[in-house]
């Protein structure tokens, strides 16, 4: 997001190109105006002037997913949103080559970066509006007897837009109603419910993520009746602000809908706030009057949109550690979960473990059942499936992947090495953190855990890559060149050197690279703090 981390897209082309990606759920974290589908790719020049010797040299495209067949005459429009969203699982390498730019299928969707000390804009952004859209979803009965997810209410409904905004705004509203009711053919009229909260992630071709913040809930009335998802797209990722948010809406849809709408209205006119700021909103309710709602936003920016706690509370610390392996080496990982919220909360929380990384490929937290066979994609991903569809996942020809369950708390299928890819000394010190956590009676707040959590695995960056900053070369240009043979030489241990030969290859570390490169003023400054700090107490160990 994380959630919720979480942190997994909604670009549908309009023309029969095969190479048009869309809506995969997982991707950069910005938003800036997603570009048409139609557009050229964006050529980005190289720095000016050669690489030196050592330097890092551009990875390969990675293999490409197969290849997708254009929609059969009466498809239903899930199946066609299914075929777009599948063609978006091609994802190439991230750096480009020495001969040229890439084209529009292997070009990869690039981070913008916002102020320095911030991961991203559509993390971090003050001042943007909270939303751009609040739709409800709600369950319509086919002639079949089956029932599918149509949006029934959108605000703003916007007008005026010109063709290819009109058109984007189309492919988003089409997507949504998929992930909103990913489970839309187990449903039937009931007469309680439990509400229950979400998100998902859309990823457009050029990177950009809008995340959408859902709540499942049983409309108001008498006798049985269906569930409406009330679902919030933002491109700003705070997934407990929005969980607030989301409480109110609940509590004015149980008085009107007509209720809601001056809310959303305060909520659409109002900025987003800084970091540790608070924005307060009026609303009037009827019978109860004006109300004040204070929104405040997290002071820690990257640990705004996760709750570790969700994650601690169904995984052991030595399984944690397993998981966290295999996404920092980017393999493929498949969580497995009945309820939506578990399947969010818990892979925007994994996702988050990986700061001041960013996971770079697929990224569904809950895939749709008609995208089951995503888990055949051979490139990594991180997804999240409902537990009732694991015999088909199983069933599915894969290759190598960890699945974990989350129900049970416990790793289903395993490559094998994840007890050998973390350090033996690294890991034990990250055991001993985690488990002290769950020891620690005294911490209760979610903004504690996270920051607990947090700085065990920060500290384990700063251990293995911490040094990255005195092995970039910086030319006349102002731009850098990353040494990556001598980086890694610098490393004394021989099992830290092993591991960081594996992840310089991976694209998070070679997007994290190409930012360093660009700028002598940190990107991430927590994580420069966090290196600053210890080298300090490095030094303050030897002199005394």
């Amino acid at each position: 997001m994380p959630v919720f981390p979480g942190f997994p897209s909604y670009s549908f082309p309009s023309g029969p190109s095969p190479r048009t990606s869309l809506p995969c759920p997982g991707g950069a974290r910005c938003c800036p105006v997603p570009r048409s589908s139609s557009s050229p790719p964006r050529v980005v020049p190289p720095p000016p002037g050669k690489r030196k010797r050592g330097g890092r040299k551009p990875s390969r495209p990675r293999r490409a997913g197969p290849g997708l067949h254009r929609d059969r005459d009466g498809a239903t429009m899930a199946s066609s949103i299914g075929n777009f969203l599948r063609r978006s699982l091609r994802r190439a390498g991230r750096r480009e080559g020495k001969d040229g730019a890439s084209t529009a299928e292997n070009t990869p969707p690039r981070v913008p970066q916002g102020k320095v000390g911030e991961r991203s804009s559509v993390f971090h952004s003050a001042g943007q509006f909270f939303f751009e859209y609040l739709v409800v979803v709600s369950l319509k009965k086919m002639p079949d007897g089956h029932y599918e997810p149509k949006i029934t209410y959108q605000f703003p409904k916007r007008e005026n837009l010109l063709k290819g905004q009109k058109e984007e705004e189309e492919r988003l509203l089409q997507a949504i109603p998929l992930f909103c009711f990913p489970d839309s053919n187990n449903w039937a009229p009931i007469s309680e419910f439990t509400s229950e909260t979400f998100s998902f992630v859309l990823t457009n071709v050029d990177g950009s993520r809008k995340i959408g913040y859902c709540r499942r809930l049983l409309p108001s009335g008498r006798g049985v009746r269906l569930p409406e998802v009330f679902c919030i797209i933002s491109c700003l990722g705070c997934f407990g602000l929005f969980s607030k948010i989301l409480d109110e809406v609940e509590k004015r849809r149980q008085i009107s809908m007509a209720v809601i709408y001056p809310f959303m209205q305060g909520l659409r006119e109002s900025p987003f706030p800084a970091p540790g700021k608070t924005v307060t909103i009026k609303s009037f309710i009827p019978e109860s009057g004006t109300e004040l709602i204070e929104l405040t936003r997290p002071v820690d920016a990257h640990l705004e949109h996760v709750e570790f706690q969700a994650l601690l509370q169904r995984l052991s610390p030595h399984l944690i550690l397993h998981i966290f392996a295999s996404a920092m080496l980017e393999r493929r990982l498949i969580f497995l979960a009945e309820e939506l919220s578990v399947l969010s909360q818990c892979i925007h929380a994994v996702a988050a473990l990986l700061y001041p990384f960013t996971w770079a490929h697929t990224y569904i937290p809950v895939v749709p059942e008609c995208l089951l066979d995503t888990v055949c994609c051979p490139t990594p991903f991180m997804v999240g499936i409902q537990m009732r569809h694991l015999e088909r996942v199983l069933e599915q020809p894969m290759e190598e992947a960890l699945i974990v369950d989350l129900c049970e708390g416990k790793i289903i299928r395993a490559v094998g090495d994840e007890e050998e890819i973390l350090p033996g000394k690294l890991q034990n010190e990250m055991l001993i953190s985690l488990n002290r956590h769950n020891n620690n009676n005294n911490v209760h707040t979610s903004e504690q855990v996270n920051a607990l959590v947090s700085e065990a695995f920060v500290h384990f960056f700063v251990r293995l890559v911490g040094h990255y900053a005195s092995h970039i070369k910086w030319g006349r240009s102002g731009y850098g060149s990353f040494q990556e043979r001598a980086f890694c030489k610098a490393i004394a241990s021989k099992s830290c050197r092993r591991l960081v030969k594996k992840f310089v290859k991976t694209n998070m570390f070679s997007l994290f690279i190409e930012e360093a490169e660009k700028s002598r003023i940190p990107q991430e400054a927590y994580f420069q703090q966090k290196i600053v700090e210890y080298h300090e107490q490095k030094k303050h160990r030897r002199d005394s």
